[in-house]
C-alpha cells in the first residue's frame, strides 16, 4: 500500500536523503517502498532545536533519516538522562520513546518525541505563569 502525501504549494518533504520541493500548485504523491520520509512541518534543524526536548527530537530525527541508531545513540542517551534528571515527571514518555528506539521504530519514537516537546512546553508555560508543576504521578496520568 502506498503512502499518500499531499503537499501545499512550496512545501518541502524529505524522502531518504533527498529534499523534494513542491511547485506552486497543490500536489499529491504516492510513495511505495521503505524509506524515511519527513514533511517540512516535522523537520527540526540544529538551530531550531532550542530546548532540551527539541534536542532529543533532533537526535531521533537524525537516527530516523540516517537509518542508523548507533552513531547518535550515545549523545541521545546523554540528552535523555539529563532531561529525566531535570524533569523526573517525564520518565513515562521517555521510556516509551526508548522502547521504540530499542525495537528499531525510529519513526514512532519521533512521534512520541513530539509529545515530549508538548510536555516540556506545558511545564515551561506553567512555570512562567507561576503555576505549580505537576507531581510525578499526576504528570504520568496516575493518581495516588
Amino acid at each position: 500500500m502506498s503512502l499518500k502525501v499531499e503537499l501545499k504549494p512550496g512545501e518541502r518533504l524529505i524522502i531518504g536523503d533527498c529534499v523534494v520541493t513542491n511547485s506552486d500548485q497543490r500536489t499529491r504523491l504516492y510513495i511505495d517502498g521503505k524509506v524515511p520520509i519527513l514533511r517540512e512541518k516535522d523537520i527540526l534543524t540544529a538551530e531550531t532545536a532550542d530546548t532540551p526536548a527539541k534536542r532529543i527530537y533532533f537526535a531521533i530525527q537524525l537516527m530516523y533519516l540516517d537509518e542508523d541508531i548507533e552513531t547518535i545513540r550515545e549523545s541521545y542517551f546523554g540528552l535523555v538522562n539529563d532531561f529525566v534528571r531535570a524533569v523526573p515527571s517525564s520518565i513515562a514518555i521517555v521510556d516509551d520513546i526508548n522502547n521504540e528506539i530499542l525495537t528499531g521504530s525510529s519513526y514512532k519514537a519521533l512521534k512520541l518525541a513530539k509529545k515530549l516537546i508538548e510536555y516540556e512546553s506545558g511545564l515551561l508555560n506553567a512555570a512562567s505563569r507561576g503555576d505549580s508543576v505537576p507531581a510525578d504521578d499526576e504528570a504520568n496520568g496516575s493518581s495516588a
